[in-house]
């Protein structure tokens, strides 16, 4: 729906003065929801019990995957013109676009290994690679805190509901670690 949302904008000239800008920030800010919505499946399942909400996690995985490609695609046309001059000074000059870069390439393996059969076939260094999405998601958050100039309010709303994300499984991980050892120090 987002894109068709976009590409209905660029049809009627309805995307403001500077419609590359638009663009570039529309799927830039599509693919942090889909990511942020990706890692509120765990949470969401295992507070409110809604275990159905598992069966999308992969869907909205490739969703966040297909908006940063959408993104980096605009950039690289809209922005730069497919120049490979600029995209070179960019991608070695501007620390935005070296966290966003780093955050895409870490994201394709991700994507590549999101089928069942890779799953089966790579078994516990699945779920270790997959865990790289906490990574992804830090960077793609400092991508985003870079480039704001003056409304830091957005920004700060998804800091909020990232620390939220990863901070929930902090505490289960933290817990689960004390109970572990609690269970060792009963037992002996």
């Amino acid at each position: 729906m987002p894109l068709l949302w976009i590409s209905y904008q660029a049809w009627t000239l309805n995307l403001g003065a500077d419609p590359a800008e638009e663009i570039t920030d529309f799927t830039g800010t599509w693919t942090l929801r889909f990511l942020w919505l990706t890692l509120a499946v765990t949470p969401l399942r295992k507070l409110f019990g809604w275990s159905w909400l598992i069966r999308y996690r992969r869907m909205l995985g490739l969703y966040t995957a297909f908006y940063a490609l959408i993104h980096l695609l605009c950039f690289v046309t809209f922005i730069l013109g497919w120049r490979l001059d600029l995209l070179w000074n960019e991608v070695t000059e501007r620390p935005y676009i070296i966290v966003g870069s780093l955050a895409f390439l870490l994201l394709l393996p991700l994507v590549v290994t999101s089928t069942k059969k890779m799953q089966r076939r790579l078994g516990r260094n699945w779920t270790r690679l997959h865990q790289s999405v906490y990574l992804i998601s830090l960077l793609a958050l400092l991508h985003f805190i870079w480039q704001i100039r003056s409304n830091y309010l957005e920004v700060l709303i998804y800091g909020v509901i990232l620390a939220v994300l990863l901070g929930y499984r902090l505490y289960l991980k933290l817990r689960t670690t004390h109970l572990l050892r609690m269970s060792k120090v009963h037992s002996s």
